[in-house]
């Protein structure tokens, strides 16, 4: 269990001091984070809502602070280029996401444009009905990226390091949380970048 906390504890600061120096991305981080915990909370109550909240709030504004704030360029922090920190990623890289969110954005469309799936499910008969079985397919496409993804790091890596990145995903919200909560007033000070002098130190 200590050599687990360990190897989580790595992935979490190696997560951090690559990806995440934007104030903008922080905060988007934050709000996402908070978001994320309120869906987690609904999954008891509305599977459906909670995957509409999860995928339309939390993930939308999580990977807008990845795609278009956070700096691509050489970093002097760590001593990377973005190429290297890509290719070196555990879980979802860049690539990796753009097919994610391909299919995140795939869902609604066949199931506007293909109610029943191929006869696979009930046709929406209302909007309502519709939006519920969007999220449904939104929750499965989590869950299924989550497992695809963990069970190939098996064979990548080993199977601790997939179990060490899927129990991070899922603590993620409240590790960013308490991570991230300074990031908006930061912003307000306009500072758009940290200067990460905790991770020239370490």
């Amino acid at each position: 269990m200590k050599e687990f906390l360990q190897a989580l504890k790595t992935q979490r600061w190696d997560d951090h001091r690559y990806y995440h120096h934007s104030r903008v991305n922080q905060t988007l981080h934050f709000i996402s984070a908070l978001s994320f915990i309120a869906a987690y909370a609904l999954l008891f109550v509305d599977p459906a809502i909670a995957a509409l909240l999860a995928w339309g709030v939390s993930m939308s504004t999580r990977q807008a602070g990845h795609f278009f704030f956070e700096p691509r360029g050489y970093d002097e922090v760590n001593q990377a280029t973005h190429e290297h920190k890509e290719a070196i990623k555990v879980g979802y890289n860049l690539r990796r996401k753009v097919v994610l969110m391909s299919a995140w954005v795939a869902a609604p469309v066949l199931l506007w444009l293909a109610p029943s799936v191929g006869g696979l499910i009930q046709p929406a008969l209302n909007f309502r009905e519709y939006l519920h079985d969007v999220g449904i397919a939104w929750l499965a496409l989590g869950v299924a990226g989550l497992l695809f993804r963990t069970v190939h790091l098996f064979f990548l890596y080993d199977v601790q390091t997939g179990l060490v990145w899927a129990t991070k995903i899922l603590t993620d919200p409240f590790h960013d949380a308490m991570l991230y909560w300074r990031a908006p007033l930061a912003l307000l000070r306009g500072e758009w970048i940290d200067p990460m002098d905790h991770a020239r130190r370490h």
